[in-house]
């Protein structure tokens, strides 16, 4: 007989899980924005500022895959400890030669790459601990709630980055370190196994096993490649609309808020994904998110000021958190367990490997032929992205999410596995 499945709200495991992941995420996204601020401060060069940004986001791309084998081979709990440890560590030797005043350019490359390789294991580790800590059925409310924290980390940390750099160069850092401590409290309270299979089958499986699973699945492999394309054209369309904003006479600040109402519409999403995907079909989702974008691109062309750019951007941010949620929580309740985290970095090095481009290609975009054509070129390409999923046949018949009853019974007390 089984028992009654308590909410997510009495889930301590789940709580701690989540608690801590924000606080890591939060301080991330700070020093995020203290790394060009400081590089500039030290250097003048925005070229500097903007190598900075790409070594730390250039483990997306690279390290994705074996952070995933890792996770499947290695104790996830522990994974996601030593990431917190490690980071702080490269943080504080980032500190104590920013006060002693040795701080040099290779430095800061080096801490950069570091955390972000460290960032991706642990973020790997906790989205494959999810269905280990939830039951089967909350499995979507979990994503909704894992979604708000990542848009909701972004939205805060962004401008509590620049008012600690703000007090002092080291601030930001020092806040960073201290909400990976705080991290790792929590972890070191979480009861339940974060794997459903602690033997020797955990361990077995090659390298790009997680790829091969992936590519065999025909939806999933469709939605993560057009993914990948919309993450490309995101990436590039940042830069493309703070120039825009800029030749429309916007201030720095003005540019600030811009952005930060788009970051609401991604909360906002977030919030409703649940109830808007319990009435809409996976391929209603993938297919009117894409049009969606291509249709709403074009009308950041007629906003007469930053404002109007930042409520579109908001609908556009809005979306998203609803594709994520659908698409993640179907991926994590079909994987096995065993190759979970071979699965997350194989679909991330894909779905994320643009992201490092993405602001590469609009600058040249917008060198080439400005911020009007490069908007135009953007609309193109969320277009035939649309046009993509629109005709797929893996999206035409697109899958149900999983119900507990197909991914097996369990009680209220077992963590949740993923369907084999």
């Amino acid at each position: 007989m089984s028992t009654q499945v308590p909410p997510l709200r009495r889930n301590q495991d789940f709580l701690l899980l989540w608690t801590g992941t924000a606080l890591s995420n939060l301080g991330s996204h700070a020093s995020a924005v203290a790394y060009p601020l400081l590089v500039l401060a030290l250097t003048g060069s925005p070229a500097d500022a903007g190598l900075t940004g790409f070594v730390a986001l250039l483990p997306q791309l690279l390290l994705q895959l074996p952070a995933g084998v890792l996770v499947d081979r290695c104790n996830r709990k522990q994974v996601m400890i030593w990431a917190d440890v490690l980071r702080a560590l490269a943080l504080g030797s980032l500190v104590l030669a920013l006060l002693a005043g040795r701080l040099s350019l290779p430095h800061i490359l080096a801490v950069g790459f570091i955390e972000g390789s460290l960032a991706v294991c642990y973020r790997i580790a906790a989205a494959a601990a999810i269905p280990n800590v939830v039951h089967s059925s909350q499995l979507t409310a979990a994503m909704s709630r894992s979604e708000i924290r990542v848009r909701g980390s972004a939205m805060l940390g962004q401008p509590l980055g620049g008012l600690l750099f703000g007090l002092g160069r080291a601030v930001p850092f020092l806040f960073d370190i201290l909400t990976y401590a705080l991290s790792l409290v929590t972890l070191l309270l979480i009861r339940k196994d974060l794997q459903s299979d602690r033997g020797g089958t955990r361990r077995q499986g090659g390298f790009t096993e997680g790829l091969a699973w992936l590519w065999r699945q025909p939806f999933l492999r469709t939605t993560t490649l057009v993914v990948a394309g919309s993450n490309l054209l995101f990436g590039a369309l940042f830069l493309v609309l703070i120039v825009i904003a800029d030749d429309l006479g916007a201030s720095p600040s003005a540019v600030g808020v811009m952005l930060g109402i788009g970051a609401v519409g991604g909360v906002l999403g977030s919030l409703l994904a649940p109830a808007i995907k319990s009435h809409l079909s996976m391929r209603v989702i993938v297919v009117g998110a894409n049009w969606a974008w291509a249709l709403l691109l074009p009308l950041l062309l007629l906003a007469p000021g930053p404002y109007w750019i930042g409520a579109i951007f908001t609908l556009m941010s809005f979306i998203g958190p609803i594709w994520n949620i659908a698409i993640s929580s179907y991926q994590l309740a079909i994987t096995p367990d065993r190759i979970q985290g071979r699965v997350l970095g194989a679909s991330g090095m894909i779905a994320m490997g643009g992201v490092p481009i993405g602001p590469l290609a609009g600058g040249f975009l917008l060198e080439q032929v400005g911020a009007t054509t490069s908007l135009w070129l953007l609309a193109a390409w969320m277009l035939a992205l649309a046009v993509v999923a629109t005709v797929s046949p893996s999206v035409r018949h697109a899958p149900a999410l999983p119900s507990a009853a197909t991914t097996g019974p369990q009680s209220a007390s077992a963590p949740a596995a993923a369907a084999r």
